[in-house]
């Protein structure tokens, strides 16, 4: 019984390490060569036919077949936040984190890694995002759950991809990647390995 989560360095598996890390979630890591492509042959195909990581197994026998697996980050989050998390207890609390979720894995990754993006909307997002952030806060006005993993993360990569990108006209964005940073369960998920 219990979680695995195959990942690569420097790739999405780091959200979810680093909600199974601030959730005290215990989880079996399994660290995929990704320059050995890996990811690209089986035995993980018959986790992702994608041969994209994250994924995750849970093995439970209270669970249809006696096992969950599961790719993409969101996906991934979404439940682990429901199941091992003790988040999304109602309808409108899970659309709420989905809501959150999706906005950082589409919209917000493709502002950040699309190129073409990265010089309108991404100054656009950030504009709205900067006064609903609450430095140290929820983004959902709660305690730190799902949501603010994914749009943190996410945050987070500026300063390791794109250092060049000025953030000083959003300080909220700048005192949550600084305070992402400080946490010692994202030090944790970000470490190599």
């Amino acid at each position: 019984m219990g979680l695995t989560l195959f990942g690569g360095q420097r790739s999405r598996a780091s959200m979810p390490r680093w909600y199974l890390a601030e959730k005290a979630i215990a989880y079996d890591w399994h660290l995929l060569d990704m320059a050995a492509k890996e990811h690209q042959h089986d035995p993980f195909l018959a986790i992702n036919p994608f041969g994209k990581v994250p994924a995750l197994i849970d093995t439970d026998p209270a669970l249809p077949g006696g096992e969950l697996r599961l790719f993409e980050s969101g996906a991934i989050l979404l439940y682990l936040a429901e199941r091992h998390g003790q988040e999304c207890a109602s309808a409108a609390e899970r659309a709420v984190a989905q809501q959150w979720v999706l906005f950082a894995n589409a919209t917000l990754a493709t502002a950040l890694f699309n190129p073409s993006q990265r010089e309108t909307e991404f100054p656009r997002l950030m504009g709205v995002l900067n006064p609903l952030l609450v430095p140290g806060g929820s983004i959902s006005g709660g305690e730190w759950g799902v949501a603010d993993c994914a749009i943190n993360a996410h945050l987070a990569y500026l300063p390791i991809f794109f250092p060049q990108i000025d953030l000083s006209p959003w300080p909220a964005v700048e005192a949550t990647i600084r305070l992402t940073q400080e946490r010692p369960a994202y030090q944790q998920a970000m470490a190599v390995g």
